[in-house]
């Protein structure tokens, strides 16, 4: 396809910003994900299964940031883009189905699909843009994700710890090339310009894949309380369950949740991949706290146990680390109070170990809802501050 006709691929800036009906689509494939992980991590209570479905995880997440980058880039509503996503989705699933046993026998199902399709979208690309300049801003995304793909299809061949190893190595150059710009020997890196995002639809698209997530904490929630039958006890688990959704949402909001589109347009291109990080910690907070609240409300006065301590705290834990992430890479500004709450729920570790799990989430959310709640009224007086100057 020669240049000028390349061109009509792109999204332009008079397009709609708003997601497609095709992308919301798409997110289907990722609450199916979200659901087998909540499933993978609930069977198997275990450090080293919370590690490995935090592999699976990262996998399936980056496959998601890489088609909302694709469709903010290029117009959703072409033909052979809505067949390229549509081709994603479809692999996605295959890949999600592996979830269960990725880190068994179905590990070169998972790797292979996950190779696929960042292979199989950069030979796509690099055909459609044969002749025009951004054609070599996926030559050099493409290079990388073929570097990639060696440890994720050594690690499909080799068993336990291996797989895990060669499967972080191979995320590990996943996630730090982009933050780098994909630097290629005697080739450079994709120039600033060319990795130019349209702010508001890639918030727009953060902000959904987030109440994706919060959906899915709602979902495993809900369905655990009305299978274990409504009780008293599993009645006030419910009810703390969903004040961890409540404030995961709160928080997520303040200060610019929902006003980071003007941000990302100033062309910083590596702003946009911290805040893809920053979401993948949050979402990850997400999960675990999905598994935390379905293990509260099936076992809520349970003898104590390291591993509820492990979900519930971990999954509050990794959202204000996510939430200190994001603040400081976009608005500039250190959340203290998340801070103090990461080092109370730090020191109590010890007392929350011998607690049930109703005693733990409980602890948890006044922790939790203590961090947010400081912060929003430090925000409040400092936009009045800034009003009356």
């Amino acid at each position: 396809m020669a240049g000028h006709q390349a061109a009509r691929l792109f999204r332009k800036r008079e397009h709609p910003h708003q997601a497609s009906a095709l992308e919301l689509f798409f997110d289907l494939a990722f609450i199916f994900a979200l659901n087998l992980l909540t499933r993978r991590l609930f069977d198997n209570l275990s450090w080293i299964n919370l590690l490995q479905t935090l592999i699976l995880f990262a996998g399936i997440y980056w496959i998601w940031i890489a088609t909302a980058w694709s469709t903010d880039w290029y117009n959703p509503n072409e033909p052979v883009i809505r067949g390229l996503v549509l081709s994603v989705m479809f692999v996605g699933l295959v890949m999600s189905a592996a979830v269960p046993t990725a880190f068994g026998p179905h590990g070169l199902i998972f790797a292979g699909a996950y190779v696929f399709v960042h292979l199989g979208r950069g030979a796509l690309l690099l055909s459609l843009l044969r002749g025009h300049p951004l054609q070599r801003r996926s030559l050099l995304v493409a290079i990388w994700f073929a570097v990639s793909a060696v440890p994720w299809l050594v690690g499909a061949f080799v068993p336990g710890t291996a797989r895990v190893v060669l499967w972080l190595i191979a995320l590990g150059i996943d996630y730090g090339i982009a933050w780098l710009g994909w630097p290629t020997p005697w080739l450079g890196k994709v120039p600033d310009e060319n990795l130019r995002n349209v702010g508001e639809h890639l918030s727009e698209r953060y902000q959904q894949v987030f109440i994706i997530a919060l959906g899915e904490v709602v979902l495993v929630n809900g369905l655990a309380y009305a299978s274990t039958g409504i009780r008293p006890a599993t009645t006030v688990a419910f009810a703390l369950s969903f004040l961890t959704v409540v404030l995961l949402w709160r928080g997520y909001l303040v200060p610019g949740g929902l006003r980071i589109g003007g941000i990302l347009d100033q062309n910083r291109p590596r702003m946009a991949v911290s805040v893809a990080f920053c979401h993948a910690v949050v979402l990850a907070g997400a999960l675990l706290t999905a598994v935390g609240n379905e293990v509260l409300i099936t076992e809520p006065t349970t003898g104590a146990d390291e591993r509820w301590v492990m979900l519930i705290v971990g999954g509050a834990a990794l959202f204000l680390v996510g939430r200190f992430m994001f603040h400081v890479a976009v608005f500039r500004r250190l959340p203290w109070p998340g801070l103090v709450g990461l080092g109370i729920l730090g020191g109590l570790v010890p007392v929350l170990l011998r607690l049930p799990p109703i005693g733990v989430s409980a602890i948890t959310s006044v922790a939790l809802a203590g961090a947010i709640a400081v912060d929003i009224l430090l925000i409040r007086r400092d936009e009045r501050s800034d009003e009356d100057d």
